[in-house]
């Protein structure tokens, strides 16, 4: 089975092919980042307007890739839940226009499931169970997946996300957006131990992230230091907050995986992109016996190759769209 799937979520503009969940025929993404950079962060009317202008090239190009014709695609994709809603909007509205031409099934596909099926593309040998980390600059969570369509949110962040955390981090210590890239390449040169952060829990919650504490101490940090003049070396510190960061989602991740017997463990979202949290994970999972499964870099960030490859198994499990689709700005992964 042969599907298109579109992503615009946030800033990037995607298209692909994906061939029965696990092969990935075509991928184009069309980034904003360069123009958002003005701003330090995503202007979400400017990436709704770039989303309309870029989403019939993406889509053509993927198809052309693809070495394939709209009407020899057997289904049509699209995130259609979380993310900024003008920039979905585009991607449903566009979509459903192209279901309209063709008359083809029409799926919907939640975001934070895609990044999770980033890696049936990566790794074809996975399949649930197992425990996933998904974390991202709007989203952190640790997800226990059962089936393909069957997962259920044992732990969350309370506030910020880790990714959100490290981007205004990042922003406050003078690196430019994406500040979370910036401060994992320039924290490899500091030393981890030169700053201490707290490291804050839920109560009650043993699974739970919070990270808004985390993130106002190290502005504390950088505002007092520049009120009384000192010079704060910048690699120190962002290896300091890097480690806060990675200790609070290594210790509740693995918490999980020991109290739920978990023995396959994964990650998803632009995070997992982050080198000390890959390396730390490696080394718990050679550790404990576990298997461990993350996508490539590649695959961390939006594309719509992850769409189209969770929207396959969405569409086994019967689920599809009329034309009354609607975007939406939150929603549950569990939905």
């Amino acid at each position: 089975m042969r599907i298109l799937a579109i992503e615009s979520s946030c800033d990037e503009t995607a298209a692909a092919v994906v061939e029965d969940g696990r092969t990935v025929l075509s991928s184009v993404v069309a980034s904003q980042v360069e123009e958002h950079k003005l701003y330090g962060g995503v202007v979400p009317e400017i990436a709704s307007r770039r989303h309309a202008e870029a989403i019939v090239g993406v889509t053509s190009q993927a198809l052309q890739e693809a070495r394939m014709e709209l009407s020899q695609v057997d289904a049509l994709a699209v995130t259609y839940a979380p993310g900024l809603i003008g920039a979905l909007l585009v991607g449903v509205n566009f979509v459903k226009g192209l279901k309209l031409a063709t008359g083809k099934p029409l799926i919907p596909v939640h975001h934070l499931r895609s990044h999770i099926a980033a890696n049936y593309i990566a790794h074809p040998d996975l399949q649930p169970p197992f425990l996933c980390l998904v974390v991202s600059g709007g989203h952190s969570h640790i997800i226990e997946v059962s089936d393909y369509t069957k997962l259920r949110v044992i732990g969350r962040t309370r506030d910020d996300a880790a990714g959100e955390a490290f981007d205004k981090a990042a922003r406050a210590m003078g690196m430019p957006y994406p500040g979370g890239i910036h401060m994992d390449k320039i924290a490899g040169g500091g030393d981890d131990g030169a700053f201490r952060f707290p490291h804050p829990r839920v109560d009650g919650a043993p699974y739970d992230f919070s990270f808004s504490g985390l993130k106002t101490a190290v502005i504390n940090q950088i505002h007092n230091a520049a009120q009384k003049g000192i010079e704060l070396p910048v690699a120190d510190l962002a290896a300091s907050f890097r480690k806060a960061v990675v200790d609070c989602l290594l210790d509740r991740f693995i918490k999980a995986a020991r109290d739920t017997g978990a023995t396959r463990l994964v990650t998803a979202g632009g995070v997992s992109a982050n080198r000390l949290l890959r390396a730390r994970l490696e080394e718990e999972c050679r550790q404990n016996g576990w298997e461990l499964f993350m996508p490539p870099l590649s695959l961390c960030g939006d594309n719509a190759a992850m769409v189209g490859a969770q929207a396959y198994y969405e569409f086994l499990s019967g689920r599809s769209a009329g034309l009354d689709l609607n975007a939406c700005a939150a929603m549950s992964i569990e939905e």
